[in-house]
């Protein structure tokens, strides 16, 4: 039954979720957050849907840890950690802030109260362009900016972004929530300064297929099936394959892939004026008379 999956891998990503609130990682690499995130997914017996980002400060989202990332987590870094977690495909997507430096508590909060909002007028019917709206006016009024051009998305199985679009900001037209299907709602939130938009940055470190079709390369190819196999048409991070192949290999392979269009590359996203950011994601499901909150935390 999908809808018991969406709320089983709802249940464990929260309680991870939950566990990088409370923890301190300052001193700990990205490596080892999102190696010990994913960790956690995969011990409470789900998969991991995408690789565990850790986007610091002015990146909003995609940075994921590379082979035995060096990058420290300093006490003024500002750390959105999105992590998913899927049961037979049927995802579950959610994110937390996590920050030391008491003066970015506000940008945090702005991120966790629009999201509050949201969930709280959703209902099957209810069009995405209002939820967009909740989450600028909450966002505004508490003297920040949305990023207009991040949203949230609908989910499928094995699909992150099943092609509905849930908007940081108002909108016209958009669709209505359907019942029964799942979509993930993620507020962004930069300062006043903040252009309040994102670019591509340079690093691309987070992959998914984008095709099957054989490279003519025989090692290319067995990386392909190995891909498919073991994530399907979710993303991937380079780190999954070093477990099976040399790291110098893989990139080389990885980058033939890329070159005959087999699989996709994401970039980070960076503020354009390079301002922090911070997030908050639940994973939702409408119903007639509300929402079920796949991500919810256990009370």
């Amino acid at each position: 039954m999908t809808i018991e999956n969406y709320v089983k891998a709802g249940k464990i990503a929260a309680e991870v979720r939950e566990m990088v609130r409370v923890k301190d990682w300052v001193g700990k690499t990205v490596y080892e957050i999102c190696e010990e995130v994913e960790n956690e997914i995969r011990k409470r017996g789900a998969k991991c849907a995408f690789p565990v980002n850790a986007s610091i400060n002015e990146i909003a989202a995609h940075y994921t840890a590379e082979p035995n990332d060096p990058i420290t987590i300093k006490d003024t870094d500002l750390v959105k950690i999105d992590l998913g977690a899927q049961i037979d495909g049927y995802i579950a997507d959610t994110a937390v802030t996590v920050c030391y430096d008491a003066q970015f508590d506000g940008l945090v909060q702005a991120a966790e109260e629009a999201l509050g909002s949201a969930m709280s007028m959703i209902k099957t019917g209810v069009k995405a362009s209002d939820i967009g709206r909740t989450i600028e006016t909450t966002i505004k009024q508490m003297g920040f900016k949305p990023i207009a051009n991040l949203s949230g998305h609908s989910l499928e199985q094995y699909t992150i972004h099943a092609g509905k679009s849930i908007p940081n900001i108002w909108s016209i037209g958009g669709f209505s929530l359907s019942e029964n299907t799942a979509y993930a709602c993620e507020p962004f939130v930069t300062t006043e300064q903040g252009g309040g938009f994102v670019r591509n940055g340079k690093i691309k470190n987070i992959f998914a297929i984008n095709s099957r079709k054989k490279t003519k390369n025989e090692e290319a190819d067995k990386l392909l099936n190995f891909i498919w196999e073991n994530f399907n048409m979710l993303p991937f991070a380079l780190r999954w394959i070093t477990k099976e192949w040399e790291e110098k290999e893989a990139r080389e392979l990885l980058d033939i892939l890329i070159k005959k269009k087999a699989v996709q590359a994401y970039p980070v996203l960076i503020e354009v004026n390079e301002q922090r950011v911070a997030q908050a994601e639940h994973t939702f499901i409408p119903i007639e008379s509300g929402v079920t909150v796949t991500t919810k935390a256990l009370e």
